[in-house]
């Protein structure tokens, strides 16, 4: 099969074997595939990894021999391919498991293929009336949803959510949900015209008030997205940090404890309300998409998502020529 490949530098490969599911997997032709902040990070550095990149898809199984009725089914997965033996598994904390595999990201390949395996375990129908260009993206919705999962966000907070990209505008939609007072840290044109498309109010950087959030959600990627949210959280806030960072920003911890501010860590959420969300038309995120290219194109689509301002880019996988 044809697939986007990460060995140092990237490269279409189109001498790969096709994945072969095992006990209790399926099979998943790639229909569409994005790609995230977290699949560039990996390209520079972020985790230690060789094989094929890719975390967000929407496909059909193909084949599952434990579960053939399940042949023809539309799904997306749940990246994490836990042990189920570990004490994280065990008290059902799976996403933590000590010896978990990642799609795309640590011991298994990914999405940017006509074919991946997943545990049928992982893998959730799509309903009907949700088209690929929005399942595509039910696992970063599925990550902006874990932080109402966290913590109550009600109508009374005033919220600030820095960096305007990807997940950024998928916190936005959710958190906008609740009826806070929510702001937007919005740098480029596209990012802010998206926002103001669904509604929601962008600042500039320069205007964002020191002490004011009860909640800040960290969603740049850079370490100075950390500094403004520190900057900007009031004393007893939280920050929610959606970033993950090659290296690391300079804390000053002294001043977290004087000022009892809550460093919340928020990482992979539920695909069950994120398909809900997206079934009821509630969070509509395909106006987010930015370009579509075939998988043959791999390369040029990856350098697109990595331009300033860029949104979300797909990859046509299946039977892409």
């Amino acid at each position: 099969m044809r697939a986007l490949w990460l060995e140092g530098d990237l490269s279409l490969r189109s001498d790969l074997p096709r994945p072969v599911a095992g006990p209790g997997e399926a099979l998943v032709r790639v229909r569409l595939a994005g790609i995230c902040g977290t699949d560039l990070a990996v390209t520079r550095g972020y985790v230690p990894f060789n094989g094929v990149l890719g975390h967000e898809f929407v496909g059909e199984i193909v084949a599952a021999a434990d579960a053939p009725e399940r042949v023809g089914e539309r799904v997306v997965g749940e990246i994490n391919v836990t042990c189920g033996a570990c004490p994280a598994c065990a008290a059902g904390r799976g996403t933590h498991c000590s010896n978990r595999r990642v799609l795309g990201i640590r011991g298994l390949d990914g999405a940017f293929a006509e074919y991946l395996r997943l545990p049928l375990s992982n893998l959730h129908p799509v309903p009907a009336q949700v088209p690929d260009e929005a399942a595509v993206l039910t696992e970063p919705l599925a990550a902006a949803l874990r932080i109402r999962a966290q913590i109550d966000v009600d109508a009374s907070q005033r919220v600030l959510v820095i960096g305007a990209g990807r997940l950024g505008q998928l916190a936005a939609r959710v958190l906008a949900l609740g009826g806070c007072e929510l702001l937007v840290v919005a740098r480029h044109e596209r990012q802010r015209r998206a926002l103001e498309a669904a509604g929601l109010r962008w600042i500039d950087e320069a205007a964002v008030a020191a002490a004011r959030a009860d909640m800040v959600v960290e969603a740049t990627g850079a370490p100075g997205g950390f500094a403004l949210a520190r900057r900007a959280v009031r004393p007893g806030g939280v920050i929610c940090l959606k970033s993950t960072y090659r290296g690391g920003p300079e804390v000053d911890l002294s001043s977290l404890v004087v000022d009892e501010v809550t460093l919340l860590g928020s990482r992979c959420g539920p695909f069950p309300p994120a398909l809900r969300l997206l079934a009821q038309g509630l969070i509509d995120p395909s106006p987010l998409i930015d370009a579509r290219y075939p998988l043959g194109r791999a390369t040029e689509a990856m350098a697109h998502a990595a331009r300033p301002g860029a949104i979300k880019v797909l990859l046509t996988c299946a039977d892409a020529r």
